[in-house]
Parts: structure tokens; sequence; C-alpha cells
């Protein structure tokens, strides 16, 4: 098995996160972010036996392969390798270089939502920033902005916060009134998004997560951030209306967004063709977009 620290690589050279993340939404004109969160018994590269790295490495390799021409990123959620341990983390790392190496116009954002005190902070901003060579990564912002500045001092990394997530129970902390300091009543999302904005961002590498399945609070971040990048989950199998994303979420240029699809496009067929169906999948995908973005 090779091991982790072996296959990892910087962020190809290209300038920064955003830096690369724009000129794919200008020069490639999308704004579709593709998911590689892995399920090893969905894998068509699994069923001859192949070790779990081996499996996904193939499999992300052959969908990067398809589909690259297409993306403005890609997405690997942290903890679908994580979850198998040393060959699991082997092969995040080495799909992250794969893409650095072979197409490093692209950039990879790593889904892991870290967030936490000292020097716990540093280790997982040096876990995935260095040790993966991630362009940008998820955080939470619970324990305020001493616990992500390991991330935010990294000016050439993304770093994108959860403002409202795309899961059934995100209201049921993220919609709460909060009442500042100043008398200004807002719900906690937005009080985020704005702390982010306007306090958070001074090497401007930051972002916001907004879930597309609630395009009023896309709407309202989108009034409060400007011009800021928005990660947007939950198209495809979780049912968010595109339509609205677009028409909702652009900033002042008619980009800003990485719209993410997962496993509607990875998963696309479940047989040798799998890569094949990942790209017509995301060319639809793409083009659709593409069409809402020009109206």
């Amino acid at each position: 098995m090779t091991n982790a620290t072996d296959a990892t690589s910087a962020p190809a050279t290209g300038g920064s996160f955003l830096e690369k993340v724009r000129r794919r939404w200008s020069d490639g004109r999308t704004l579709l972010c593709v998911g590689l969160d892995l399920e090893l018994e969905q894998l068509p590269t699994a069923r001859d036996g192949s070790d779990v790295e081996t499996a996904f490495f193939r499999f992300n390799a052959a969908i990067v392969d398809a589909t690259a021409d297409l993306v403005c990123a890609y997405k690997p959620n942290a903890a679908f390798y994580e979850r198998h341990g040393a060959a699991g983390w082997s092969a995040l790392a080495r799909t992250i270089s794969y893409v650095h190496s072979n197409y490093p116009e692209v950039p990879v954002l790593v889904d892991a939502k870290r967030g936490d005190m000292g020097n716990t902070a540093q280790a997982y901003a040096d876990a995935i920033l260095d040790g993966l060579g991630a362009d940008a990564v998820t955080l939470h912002p619970y324990l305020g902005s001493d616990a992500l500045q390991p991330f935010l001092k990294r000016a050439d990394r993304g770093c994108f916060i959860l403002s409202h997530t795309s899961n059934p129970g995100a209201s049921e902390f993220q919609d709460l009134t909060l009442r500042a300091a100043d008398g200004r009543e807002e719900p906690l999302f937005l009080a985020v998004a704005r702390r982010v904005a306007e306090h958070w961002n001074g090497h401007g590498n930051c972002g916001l997560v907004v879930g597309a399945t609630y395009p009023e609070q896309l709407r309202a971040v989108r009034a409060v951030v400007g011009d800021l990048p928005l990660l947007i989950p939950g198209i495809g199998v979780q049912g968010g209306d595109l339509a609205a994303v677009v028409g909702v979420g652009l900033d002042s240029h008619g980009a800003g967004l990485l719209i993410s699809a997962s496993r509607s496009v990875t998963y696309a067929s479940s047989d040798a063709d799998f890569a094949e169906a990942a790209r017509r999948e995301a060319k639809r995908l793409r083009d659709e977009i593409e069409a809402l973005r020009q109206r």
C-alpha cells in the first residue's frame, strides 16, 4: 500500500484556490463541482477484489479523467475515506495528487468541516492543507474565528465556512434569531455569513456553504456577502432546485457558485461504463447550469 505522505503534493502552481476557481468559471464556463463521496460496495473497481486504496483511487481517477473539462472543482468528503483508516486516507491523498499532476487548473476542495481550538486546529490544517495538499476545505464556525486561524491565515487556500447547510434539520439552530450588540436581529446563519464577509476574510480566501435546498436563505446570504464564493451542496439526490439556486445565487459577475453534485454523477452507472455515464450526467448538469446562467 502506498504511504499517504508519499502520495501527497502541494497544490499545483497557477495561483490561489480562488484564482483557479475563477478561471474555471470564466475560461472553463462551468460552475459545476463534482463530489467524490465513495461507498466501497458501489464501486465497480472493487469487484475484482482490489484493496480499498486501489479501488478508491482507480474509481476516482476514472471519474476525474472523464469529467475534468466540465468542472470548476472536485469535492471529496473526508469521512468516506477516513472510515477506511490509512488505506482510505492514502487513496484520498493519491486522488488529490493525481488531479494536481494531470489537471492542475482544477482545484480540489476537501469537505472536512473542521474547526477546533489551538494546536488541534493547527494539526487539522497541517493534515488537510499540507498532508493531503488540498486547495480548499470546509470549516464550521461554532468555536469562533480563533479556532479557524490556522486555515484562514493560508491566503492561497480556500476556506468555506458553514452558513446554512442542506440537511432537513439545518433550521433547528441555523434559523434561530440572534440579537447583535447593536440591537440588530437576524437569523444565526446570516450573522455567520456577515461575520465571515466583514471580519474573517482578511486574506480574501473565504467563502460560505449554503444548501441548494434553502433558496431563500441563499438569496439572503448573497445579499449580505457580495461576491464571496458560495459552495452549494444539495443538488441531485437531495433534490435542490437548480433553477432557484442559479436565479438567486450568482454574484455580480454572473458566477460565484460551486454547485456540487456527488452521487448523481459518480453513481450514474454501477457497471463498467461508470466513467462514461458520469461524464454524460456531468455534462448535462454543466449545460443546464450554463443555460440558466445566461438567462
